[in-house]
């Protein structure tokens, strides 16, 4: 396991004021960005434009998360504009060892993704391949979701396959993270976290990305 990293997600933010929104969470590890294309999720949200003009905002790098059809045509373009890393969705790649190298090659980190129902057995080989492996803990398309416990066991298993191989690949959970859920994912084996609303509902977004880190890492060691 990684040490513990905490990734606000701006979808929760005020969007008409990006630039100081992402000011507010200084001590975040990752600005995660949540890419829709009202096709493979029914919600729309904002692209490459945004993502180039915001860089320039802030020094914390960002973890594009791409909730598209045809990441095999897109993603690598999110690196090219300066993102860190690049998540697409396994449920939507033709070729994701061809696309995670590809990202790669671009010199971002290469992540994938999968909903609350895609089993993670079928990938177990792929892993190597990824810098991050994005579990859902909701169903991707909008911000503020109940936590599904449901999907404790399945990073459990992913985990456990890191493990197996030895792998240092990140394991990310994204969905109802919050100082009430944070701990359960943390003790199944999480090392990278997104918060929405948990952190810009807050009245501190920093205090809680903090707070949330705590949570976290007093669990992470205990592990």
């Amino acid at each position: 396991m990684g040490h513990i990293q905490i990734t606000p997600s701006i979808l929760n933010s005020d969007l008409a004021n990006l630039g100081a929104e992402v000011r507010r969470i200084g001590s975040a590890d990752w600005v995660h960005v949540d890419v829709m294309d009202n096709a493979f999720v029914p919600n729309l949200t904002l692209g490459l434009p945004v993502i180039e003009s915001l860089r320039k905002h802030t020094d914390t790098p960002f973890d594009a998360h791409l909730m598209i059809e045809d990441p095999d045509r897109w993603a690598p373009a999110y690196a090219e504009v300066g993102c860190g890393s690049v998540t697409f969705h396994v449920e939507a790649a033709k070729a994701p060892v061809r696309l995670a190298r590809e990202i790669r090659k671009q010199g971002a980190r290469a992540s994938m993704a999968l909903k609350p129902a895609t089993p993670i057995e079928p990938y177990e080989d792929l892993l190597p391949e990824l810098d991050m492996l994005l579990i859902m803990t909701v169903e991707p398309g909008f911000g503020g979701q109940k936590f599904l416990d449901l999907c404790l066991p399945k990073i459990r298993r992913a985990r456990a396959m890191m493990d197996k191989h030895g792998i240092e690949t990140w394991l990310q959970v994204d969905g109802g993270v919050s100082l009430e859920t944070i701990e359960r994912c943390a003790e199944a084996g999480a090392d990278v976290f997104v918060a929405g609303s948990a952190v810009y509902s807050a009245a501190d977004p920093d205090k809680m990305v903090a707070e949330l880190r705590a949570a976290a890492e007093a669990v992470a060691t205990v592990r």
